[in-house]
């Protein structure tokens, strides 16, 4: 990553890694997608279902998709050298299919980073378990094709809403409450691009899934890169510089 990725990052929370992992390898975790949900690429009737979830899978095709030189460079570069751990894998996969139908597991958010003591999705200022939010592209995708949507600048907009939670942060729920509202009026930019592209996103950005209008499934990944610890606000890395910026 260059300094003016790093900026787009800052500000915009979140930029596009082009070509972060071959084609080919992309090609190959599409293909063991597809064996695991049991239906056929080539078959348009057989995609019955508008979404479909996979949790995780952490074949050697996955596992090298998410550790390659660009992206360990890309981790190191914005959360800092040993404060993320590798991933064995990847997951969640979302894959959704062609269909006239409402979208399924919609509407603007943050990602949950930790669950409390009682279970429940929360969020604290520091992000305890999410480093970055990503999506891992195994399909080509364009503006028909159910990209997640992205509200530019919202990263910064939330800190303040966490600020005065204690270290068990504040309910999931209770966080998507205030800040999709105060940042209803962003910029919206569409995650497009092709097989090998990578988003990386800060934690805090705001965004949601759509329905799908195209005609090719769409096929991504959105894990987190989880961070050894958590996250120091005191670090020079842009993750940490972002939330001091949010906090004014």
């Amino acid at each position: 990553m260059d300094d003016a990725a790093v900026e787009r990052f800052s500000t915009d929370g979140f930029v596009r890694i082009e070509g972060a992992f071959e084609r080919d390898l992309g090609l190959r975790c599409a293909a063991e997608l597809w064996a695991h949900i049991g239906l056929d690429a080539d078959d348009p009737a057989s995609w019955t279902r508008p979404l479909i979830w996979v949790p995780g899978l952490s074949s050697p095709p996955f596992t090298a998709a998410a550790g390659t030189e660009a992206l360990v460079a890309a981790y190191d570069r914005l959360v800092g050298p040993g404060r993320w751990r590798p991933r064995l894998g990847l997951g969640t996969f979302p894959l959704r299919f062609p269909s006239t139908e409402p979208a399924e597991a919609a509407g603007w958010h943050v990602e949950a980073s930790f669950a409390g003591a009682d279970g429940g999705p929360r969020v604290d200022l520091r992000s305890r378990g999410r480093a970055l939010l990503m999506l891992f592209l195994f399909s080509d995708i364009g503006v028909d094709d159910a990209p997640t949507l992205l509200r530019i600048g919202s990263h910064l907009v939330v800190p303040p809403f966490l600020r005065d939670a204690d270290r068990e942060g504040r309910p999931w729920m209770d966080v998507c409450a205030d800040v999709v509202p105060a940042t209803a009026e962003l910029p919206v930019v569409a995650a497009t691009g092709r097989i090998g592209d990578v988003f990386l996103c800060h934690p805090f950005l705001v965004h949601s899934a759509q329905a799908h209008r195209g005609r090719a499934p769409r096929f991504l990944a959105q894990p987190p890169l989880e961070p050894v610890g958590e996250l120091d606000l005191a670090a020079p890395f842009p993750v940490s510089a972002a939330i001091r910026r949010g906090l004014g």
